[in-house]
């Protein structure tokens, strides 16, 4: 029971709004950067001949803003929310918080700076310069000391399944960005690597695939172990399946990253170790997605009013086609045909349009109602107008890329009897731009469905108010 003269604790939801917010913005944002990169490789043209809007630098900050502005504010929005609402006490550390939304919101406007400009460390998922990295590693010490300081602080002596992906997640990045952004500074804006050759290969592709396995994977599972029973009104089906899909994803995850090197000057062993845990993989991916999925079970009839819900199941859906396709294209003999191909970036954005951003939009548009003192968006049409627009343009483009890139894979390979190759490399470029074309079709009705999410974002935002949400106080002193 509360006590009489005892005042009543309410969660932190500003920076949890703040970002949310900035999770939609940043992507419109970021996809608009895509759609034009996209652009280019169809009308090269495009670049108007001016070097800070050619494909080589806009592509990195296409990256890095869906990734850690989209993708990154999203997960900041959700762990506060979750961690809250499942610890049932205040984040920890107010001013700690705030810190992590304005150091990270630094960090995106750094990168959307820095990179059009030609700073880069030139790896992968990790372009940004030493100064930047700096930060990046305050704000990410200051997100795991708010949210383990949050568990530690808890009233209800579980820790929920969703809390455990999360502190996975942060705690991995941590370690993945402090090892490959080891750098010797040549200046302001300018590094190099502690690592050479081969091994800096090795730790940027250890790196680049965790960031995939922890940033875009754990974290976002996180994200739909909570919202998916709050949406579908269901407990997850099966809690010990989610114990050892936990604990088989985060040990197998980390030895994968070898696959992308296959056929390169590394060791032959640790491309077949890194293909072995590719394969081992599939199993605990399937079994997150099979759990989230199954969670619906007697309750599947509410896919049919429920735009939201379907947001977050058909992302499952990609989550599970993306997850058994990478561990195929691990396979060397595959990966001899897949490699240096747009199959790779079919992939790629199968996980990264359809499982992150498809979760993502979903949560959100969970979250930003209650955050606003709304039962529900302001449009509930407009949110189902997202899903198809969006769901059509990812199909689009994948199966875009997935025709180019084996028709690309075989072309390189077909040879003469005497030899020579059949086809010349600017004969694969020539087959392939119709394929470019529809890739833009596709990232543009992404982007529009963004443009309808922005939309009702802002309507909602501003029709509700913020609101402050009270601590049950039963669960508070019990």
């Amino acid at each position: 029971m509360a006590f009489p003269n005892q005042q009543a604790t309410v969660y932190n939801d500003t920076v949890v709004r703040q970002f949310a917010i900035m999770t939609v913005v940043w992507g419109v944002v970021g996809m608009l950067v895509g759609v034009i990169i996209a652009a280019q490789l169809a009308w090269p043209e495009l670049n108007l001949g001016i070097p800070w809007l050619s494909y080589g630098r806009l592509r990195p900050l296409h990256t890095n803003a869906v990734i850690f502005a989209f993708g990154g504010c999203g997960l900041f929005a959700s762990a506060y929310y979750v961690v809250q609402r499942t610890c049932q006490v205040r984040l920890f550390g107010d001013k700690l918080a705030a810190f992590t939304f304005w150091g990270w919101q630094l960090v995106i406007l750094a990168a959307a700076v820095s990179l059009p400009l030609g700073y880069t460390q030139g790896k992968e998922y990790a372009e940004l310069e030493w100064p930047i990295d700096i930060l990046i590693t305050l704000v990410w010490v200051s997100f795991a000391v708010v949210f383990f300081g949050t568990v530690g602080t808890r009233k209800v002596k579980h820790i929920y399944v969703a809390n455990w992906f999360f502190g996975a997640f942060i705690l991995a990045v941590a370690i993945l960005h402090l090892v490959n952004s080891a750098a010797i500074p040549a200046g302001f804006m300018k590094s190099y690597s502690a690592y050479a050759g081969v091994q800096d290969a090795m730790v940027q592709w250890w790196y680049g695939h965790n960031a995939v396995g922890f940033f875009l994977t754990a974290g976002f599972l996180g994200m739909m172990y909570y919202f998916i029973p709050k949406q579908a009104g269901r407990p997850v089906y099966s809690y010990r399946l989610s114990i050892v899909h936990f604990w088989a994803l985060i040990f197998t995850y980390m030895w994968a990253g070898p696959h992308h090197l296959h056929y390169t000057a590394l060791p032959d062993w640790t491309q077949s170790v890194g293909m072995v845990f590719s394969l081992i993989l599939l199993a605990p991916s399937w079994g997150g997605m099979i759990n989230g999925i199954m969670t619906l079970s007697g309750a599947w009839h509410k896919l049919r009013d429920d735009p939201i819900l379907r947001f977050l199941i058909v992302s499952l859906s990609f989550y599970g086609m993306s997850t058994f396709e990478g561990p195929m294209m691990s396979i060397k003999t595959v990966n001899a045909l897949s490699h240096y191909t747009d199959w790779t970036v079919g992939h790629v954005h199968s996980g990264a349009l359809g499982w992150v951003g498809l979760v993502t939009m979903g949560s959100m548009y969970y979250l930003i109602p209650r955050l606003f003192g709304q039962k529900q968006m302001f449009s509930v049409k407009a949110i189902e107008l997202h899903f198809w627009v969006a769901t059509i343009g990812i199909v689009i483009y994948i199966a875009a890329m997935w025709i180019a890139g084996v028709m690309q894979g075989l072309m390189w390979r077909a040879i003469n009897p005497d030899g020579t190759l059949t086809y010349t490399f600017v004969e694969s470029v020539k087959a392939t731009y119709p394929f470019y074309v529809l890739r833009l079709l596709g990232g543009l009705l992404y982007l529009s469905g963004m443009l309808i999410m922005l939309w009702n974002t802002l309507k909602t935002a501003t029709a509700g108010r913020a609101t402050t949400v009270t601590i049950p106080t039963v669960a508070a002193h019990a």
